[in-house]
């Protein structure tokens, strides 16, 4: 009997594991698309994560810049307490009077004013109102910074895009590569055994043969570096979506190379609109602007309106004593100047405008820098796309050459050296066809990250 139930558990353990098995195999073998690999990209991503904290740090600090505007409210609380009684000692007086009282003389005395044992409690509220415009520039940067923030995480957003379709095309064109590998393999082998069969009738000579053997182990060394290419390409692609590195990973056959339309004027005029980095350049110039507004407030005087209220007393709940009222009050302007510091806040107002015209010349050449980028990748695109059309044609060109030839060489009117050459010239016509059509795809990525286009912008 127990036998029996051994053998149930153990079989159903073997299914349980068959089944898990087969869920695992059933995901690992549906292939991504390249939708999907964004978005857990952007999801995952702690690039993004981090420009997201720096978003947050700055709408922080723009809410405490605001806080300039508003008035401040502060209290205290003391105790003090004296070794003996605060008196006051009136000095011995004479005062003459008319007759008949005549002179009299008024004795010294001592009288107490206070109490060892005094307990204060202040509040006070001020009022910035007017401060030369500083708190308003102040205000301004700091709420630019933020706006810098959030377009420095959208250019974060467009660069993991890139990579990932990158990483995604390279993996298709790896691929592609190995399958041009294992052909090239598969013609040199079925070549190396009719030369060995030539061989041992007496056909061909040895020479003949080793250069075979030659060729089908290169073409074998051709196969290695291209499974190693899928290797590399997709562990790329798992470090991107931040999964293990070693993790089985399948991608949608998407290789295609569909006409771009748009001219290159009209993609730089796109990338200087809609680029990111532009535009954050753009307000940095602007906060590099209001920094200049903030420092020379500092030529100007700075009025606040003060009000305090104050509680006294001899015991810790301040309700006063014999010798003090309890509570009083005041309101007052308040107006403070720095009216002479020896050039420093010229010097610093001179600091804050060199930084700006800095900033203007940085945009400037960021602007050129990105017209260049834009061209550079207007033209690989092309060149990739007319690449594609020569390797089609080269690929028709090299089969049928390799036909004629393998044709020719079983018929013995032709030379093994000839086979093996038309076998190498097809299989880098199919190579390069590949590596241009995968070229096409990553280089149309790159130009859509170069004029500023979302994940969804493919014209």
């Amino acid at each position: 009997m127990r036998i029996k139930v051994w053998f149930f558990c153990g079989t159903a353990m073997i299914f349980a594991a068959a089944s898990a098995s087969g869920v695992r195999a059933a995901e690992t073998a549906k292939p991504l698309s390249l939708q999907e690999c964004i978005e857990t990209a952007l999801k995952q991503s702690v690039l993004i994560r981090a420009a997201r904290e720096g978003v947050l740090g700055a709408e922080a600090q723009q809410k405490e810049a605001f806080t300039g505007f508003l008035p401040k409210f502060s209290t205290s609380y003391s105790y003090s307490r004296l070794n003996t009684e605060p008196t006051v000692t009136s000095p011995s007086t004479s005062i003459t009077f008319p007759p008949p009282i005549g002179s009299v003389t008024i004795p010294s005395n001592t009288y107490q004013v206070g109490t060892k044992d005094n307990y204060n409690w202040f509040l006070e509220a001020r009022q910035p109102l007017f401060a030369g415009g500083g708190i308003l520039a102040n205000y301004e940067a700091n709420r630019l910074a933020a706006d810098i923030a959030r377009l420095e995480e959208a250019a974060m957003v467009r660069d993991i895009v890139r990579e990932v379709k990158v990483s995604y095309f390279n993996i298709l064109k790896a691929e592609k590569t190995l399958v041009v590998a294992r052909q090239s393999v598969e013609q040199l082998t079925a070549h190396r055994e009719t030369a060995q069969n030539f061989y041992n009738v007496g056909l061909i000579p040895r020479n003949d043969l080793l250069y075979a053997e030659v060729e089908l182990a290169n073409s074998r060394q051709f196969l290695v570096r291209a499974e190693n290419g899928v290797e590399m390409a997709k562990a790329k692609l798992n470090t991107l979506l931040r999964r293990g590195i070693s993790a089985p990973v399948g991608v949608e056959d998407i290789l295609n190379a569909p006409p771009y339309k748009k001219g290159l004027e009209a993609c730089i005029v796109e990338a200087l609109e809609n680029r990111p980095e532009i535009r954050s350049h753009l307000l940095r110039v602007e906060q590099a602007r209001s920094i200049v507004k903030l420092l020379k407030s500092e030529y100007y005087p700075n009025v606040s309106l003060v009000g305090n209220y104050a509680k006294y007393g001899d015991t810790p709940g301040v309700a006063g004593s014999p010798y003090k009222p309890q509570e009083n009050w005041y309101i007052l302007a308040v107006a403070t100047w720095n009216f002479w510091e020896w050039g420093k806040t010229e010097q610093r107002v001179a600091s804050g405008q060199s930084r700006e015209n800095q900033a203007a010349h940085i945009l400037t050449n960021l602007r050129d820098q990105i017209a260049l980028e834009v061209k550079n990748a207007f033209l690989l695109l092309h060149e990739a796309q007319a690449q594609i059309q020569v390797a089609k044609k080269a690929i028709e060109q090299s089969e049928e050459n390799y036909r004629i030839n393998s044709e020719r060489y079983r018929e013995q009117v032709g030379t093994a050296t000839a086979v093996i050459d038309a076998a190498t010239i097809l299989t880098k016509a199919r190579s390069d066809y590949f590596n241009a059509l995968g070229d096409f795809n990553i280089g149309r990525a790159n130009l859509e990250r170069a004029t500023g286009a979302t994940r969804e912008g493919r014209d």
